[in-house]
This record gives structure tokens, C-alpha cells and sequence, in this order.
């Protein structure tokens, strides 16, 4: 995997670097600015983009934007946004294609290094990686939404995990529930989200993001 690295902190972007490498993930560029991210994307051809929200010049939502730049440029192109807080600003234009291919961490989840890389791999494979604490407070602005309302809460639990990038054996760990039972969870969310038959991965990804979302999916 071949990983572009914007952050302005220079402690970090080479710690990023090292840790990165170490597991055996090419770093093909490092940034400290947002607006150097498309030039050096489009001259280094990643295969997916690690960005930090805020960088200079204005130290707001430089990463935020150079996503969504990014996105529509090349659909679905693999992000991962890194922050030190839950920023929600942008987040619903990012997740609105329904193509999967993001992740949103919060900066000490890197300290978990095998867990970050992992996240790494399944946004570059197509799939989502959330912070806890930001499907949290999505859910929290969307906890009246309709079509949600349709699943019960041990449903909610699993799609929640889903979420965060869970595999169906880690779910059930974490719940403490049997394999089959997860895969009963998943079938009924994606009955319930009026999900089309599709390939299961890509259905799990259009069920995540109908939950962070909180809407339900087009057509």
C-alpha cells in the first residue's frame, strides 16, 4: 500500500512515517500543508490519503476540504482523516457518494499501532474506520432520524461496531454474542435499510453510512 502523509507537526508526520513503514507500508510523500495535497496526490498517485484536518495556511479545515477535493476528482479515492478533536464540519458531503473508502480516527488511536495500520487497509480496501467518540456524536445530531429508528438497539450495536471497522468475529467477541447471531444482526439492518442485493461488502459499506448519515440511501 502506497500512502500519502499530510500533517503539519513534524514530530508526527515522521513518526507517521516510521511507524508506517515499519509495518510495511510505502510512504510516497510528506506534506505539511493542505493546499500541497492534490499537487503531491497527482504526482505521486497514493493509494490513499492520511490527512490531517488542520494544517496551514489557515489551520481550520484545510484536510477536510482537500478530501472532499480529492473525492471529486477521483470518486471514491481512500481517505483517512486524522484530528485531535471530533470535527463534524464536511463530514456528510465526504460520506454522501456512498463509496465507502473513509476513515476519520482521532490522533491517539495511532499510539495502537497494529489497530491504525489495520484501519488503513480496510479504508484502502473500500471499507469505513470511525472513531468511537465521532460515531458517537454523529448519532448524537441524528438520534431522531426515521430510518434508523427502524432497528432495535442490539441492531444498533452491531451497525455501530460496522462502523468502526469491526470485522463479524470481532463483533461478536465484543458483544459477547455467537457468530451466527451477528450474521442474523447484519441480515435484518440490511433488510430494514432497504438495502439492494449487492455484494456483501458493498452492502455493508452503504449500511454504515446510512448510519452515520442518518438518512436513508437513494436509488
Amino acid at each position: 500500500m502506497r500512502v500519502l502523509v499530510a500533517e503539519d507537526q513534524m514530530l508526527l508526520r515522521h513518526g507517521l512515517t516510521t511507524l508506517l513503514s515499519a509495518h510495511g507500508v510505502e510512504v510516497v510523500a510528506q506534506i505539511d500543508r493542505g493546499d500541497e495535497v492534490l499537487d503531491a496526490c497527482a504526482r505521486t498517485r497514493p493509494d490513499l490519503a492520511l490527512l490531517d484536518i488542520r494544517m496551514p495556511p489557515t489551520n481550520t479545515d484545510e484536510g477536510l476540504r482537500a478530501a472532499i477535493a480529492l473525492r471529486r476528482r477521483r470518486p471514491g479515492f481512500p481517505v483517512l482523516l486524522l484530528s485531535q478533536y471530533v470535527e463534524l464540519l464536511y463530514l456528510d458531503e465526504l460520506m454522501s457518494d456512498r463509496r465507502g473508502s473513509f476513515g476519520y480516527l482521532l490522533k491517539d488511536r495511532v499510539f495502537d499501532a497494529d489497530a491504525f495500520v489495520a484501519a488503513l487497509t480496510t479504508v484502502a480496501s473500500g471499507g469505513t474506520a470511525v472513531d468511537p467518540q465521532v460515531v458517537t456524536q454523529l448519532m448524537a445530531k441524528r438520534r431522531h432520524a426515521q430510518v434508523l429508528g427502524r432497528l432495535t438497539p442490539r441492531e444498533r450495536e452491531v451497525l455501530a461496531l460496522m462502523a468502526q471497522g469491526d470485522s463479524n468475529s470481532r463483533i461478536a467477541e465484543r458483544l459477547v454474542i455467537t457468530g451466527k447471531a451477528v450474521e442474523k444482526h447484519i441480515g435484518s439492518v440490511m433488510a430494514k435499510l432497504d438495502l439492494p442485493p449487492d455484494a456483501d461488502s458493498s452492502r455493508r459499506v452503504m449500511a454504515v453510512l446510512t448510519y452515520l448519515r442518518g438518512t436513508a440511501p437513494r436509488g
